[in-house]
């Protein structure tokens, strides 16, 4: 493989990252993201600790915490990667939208926006690149919801 090659990879796992949440897509698109175990950090955002998590639960989680939402929307863009071998790191830019049903919502709010950056961790296995750490750092937020059973990740 070249760099330009292991790059373009890269940010494509970055786009699929994003398509779970905004697709709705907790199935198939996974296995083609993370690896079998992941270690996340959403503390900016939950402030919760960062957790390392085996794939199929994650899901789950992942699944309960965007079901209130009637549509996201995650841009990410910016991609800095450094490739080591078989190792990467990708820092990026992202903006992420969340939209929830009017009863959830108060007259005149908003989407829910995150604003901020990934800084994330990838191996290159026999099926390609795949995330091993993500680590969100929020740097602005607006209209952040308080959603029962749910720890929205953006």
């Amino acid at each position: 493989m070249t760099t330009l090659n292991d790059r373009a990879e890269l940010i494509e796992v970055m786009s699929h990252y994003a398509d779970i949440a905004d697709l709705k897509e907790f199935d198939a698109l996974p296995g083609r993201v993370y690896t079998d175990e992941v270690t996340l950090d959403f503390s900016s955002v939950t402030g919760t600790p960062p957790l390392t998590i085996a794939l199929g639960q994650y899901m789950e989680v992942l699944r309960a915490s965007f079901a209130p939402f009637k549509a996201t929307h995650h841009a990410i863009t910016g991609h800095v990667i450094e490739i080591d071998g078989d190792k990467a790191r990708i820092h990026a830019h992202v903006r992420a939208e969340h939209w929830l049903p009017e009863e959830f919502t108060a007259d005149g709010v908003g989407p829910w926006l995150v604003v901020g950056f990934y800084d994330n961790e990838a191996i290159r296995t026999p099926n390609g690149w795949r995330l091993t750490h993500v680590k969100l750092t929020a740097i602005h937020q607006e209209n952040q919801p308080r959603l029962p059973d749910a720890v929205p990740t953006a």
